[in-house]
C-alpha cells in the first residue's frame, strides 16, 4: 500500500490549478448554500503569546469523498522577521477508506485557496473586460489575489500600494517578472503612495493586509461605480480594511451568510450602523447559476472555510 502524497508548493503552482481550484470552489460552494456539506467553525487555541494563535479546522466534502483536517498558526510579527506569516499543514483524507491520501503545505494551501476564492468571486461579479487591478498591500496573499483575478480577467494594469515600501517594491519585481497579461504580454505596474491612488479608477480592487484595527484603509468614496472588490485581510472579526459605507449601495457577496456574520468585520459594522440586512448578504453557492446585476458595484468580504481547504486540497491531489 502506498503513502500519502505530499504536495509541495511546486505541485499548486499554474493557472491551470489555480482554475481547477475555483472549479471546485463553486461545486463546493454550491453544496453548502443548498445544504448538502457543512463547514465546521475553526477551532483557534490561545496561549500567552499575544496575537498569536494556533488554529486546526477540519471539514468533510461528500461529493468528492474526501476529509481534510488542516493545522495552522498565524504569528503577525513573523514577516519582520523574514519568516512566513502562516505555517502549517493540511492531511486530505478518502472517506471510504479511511486513508490519508495527501498532506499539503498548509501555508501555501491557505494561500491558493484564498486566492482562488477571490478569483471565483471575481469570476461571477467583476465586468468581463476588468483591465485594471489595483492591490492594497504587498505579502502573500497579495500575490495570490494577482495570480487568481489575472487568470479570470484579462487584466493589463496593476497598482499596488503597501505601507511597508522594501515590500511594496519586492512585490512589483514579481508582478513584473511573473504576472502575463493578454497575449502573454506583462502588465504595467505602478507602486502607489497611497490607498486612494492605487483604487481610483480600478476595476477590480483587492485588499489583502493584515489589519486588527477598526479604521478603514479603503473609503467607499474612492471605489469606481461599478468595481468589484475583494475584501480578503484583516486579523480578527471586527478588523476593517474598506469602509463599510461601501457595502451600503454595493452587491455584497460572502462564502456563507452565518460565518460572515461571525467574523467578517465590514459586514457586522454594516449591519450594526442599519446600512444592510442579513437579506442583502449574497452567498457565493447561490450565483454559480448567475444572477449579479451588471454594472452594479460588488463587495466579496472572505473570511476563510475549512471547505474550500477540503476542496482545494482535493482539486490539487488529482493533479499530482
Amino acid at each position: 500500500m502506498t503513502g500519502p502524497v505530499s504536495i509541495g508548493a511546486a505541485d499548486m503552482a499554474g493557472p491551470d490549478r489555480l482554475v481547477r481550484v475555483m472549479d471546485a470552489l463553486a461545486e463546493a460552494f454550491a453544496d453548502l448554500s443548498a445544504g448538502r456539506t457543512g463547514s465546521p467553525s475553526r477551532t483557534i487555541v490561545p496561549h500567552s503569546r499575544p496575537q498569536r494563535e494556533l488554529l486546526a479546522a477540519t471539514a468533510v466534502w461528500e461529493r468528492r469523498g474526501v476529509g481534510s483536517v488542516k493545522i495552522t498558526t498565524l504569528t503577525p510579527d513573523n514577516p519582520e522577521r523574514g519568516l512566513p506569516l502562516i505555517h502549517g499543514l493540511v492531511v486530505l483524507t478518502d472517506l471510504d477508506t479511511g486513508r490519508v491520501t495527501a498532506l499539503l503545505d498548509g501555508a501555501e494551501l491557505t494561500a491558493v485557496r484564498t486566492g482562488a476564492v477571490a478569483g471565483l468571486a471575481t469570476r461571477l461579479c467583476a465586468p468581463e473586460d476588468a483591465a485594471e487591478l489595483a492591490v492594497v498591500g504587498a505579502g502573500v496573499q497579495a500575490r495570490a489575489a494577482v495570480r487568481a483575478v489575472s487568470a479570470v480577467r484579462p487584466i493589463r494594469s496593476v497598482r499596488v500600494f503597501s505601507r511597508t515600501a522594501s515590500r511594496t517594491d519586492t512585490f512589483a519585481r514579481w508582478v513584473r517578472d511573473t504576472v502575463r497579461g493578454p497575449a502573454d504580454r506583462p502588465v504595467d505596474v505602478s507602486v502607489c503612495g497611497g490607498a486612494e491612488e492605487a483604487v481610483a479608477g480600478a476595476a477590480v480592487v483587492c485588499t489583502t493586509t493584515s489589519t486588527g484595527d477598526r479604521t478603514p484603509l479603503v473609503a467607499a468614496e474612492w471605489v469606481a461605480p461599478g468595481a468589484h472588490v475583494n475584501i480578503i485581510g484583516g486579523t480578527h472579526e471586527d478588523a476593517v480594511e474598506v469602509d463599510p459605507a461601501l457595502l451600503a449601495d454595493a452587491f455584497v457577496v460572502v462564502e456563507q451568510r452565518a460565518a460572515a456574520l461571525e467574523e467578517a468585520g465590514e459586514v457586522r459594522a454594516a449591519l450594526a450602523d442599519g446600512l444592510i440586512g442579513r437579506d442583502d448578504l449574497h452567498e457565493l453557492g447561490t450565483l454559480t447559476a448567475g444572477g449579479v446585476p451588471v454594472g452594479r458595484t460588488s463587495v466579496f468580504r472572505c473570511v476563510g472555510m475549512a471547505i474550500e481547504d477540503t476542496a482545494a486540497a482535493a482539486a490539487l491531489s488529482e493533479t499530482v
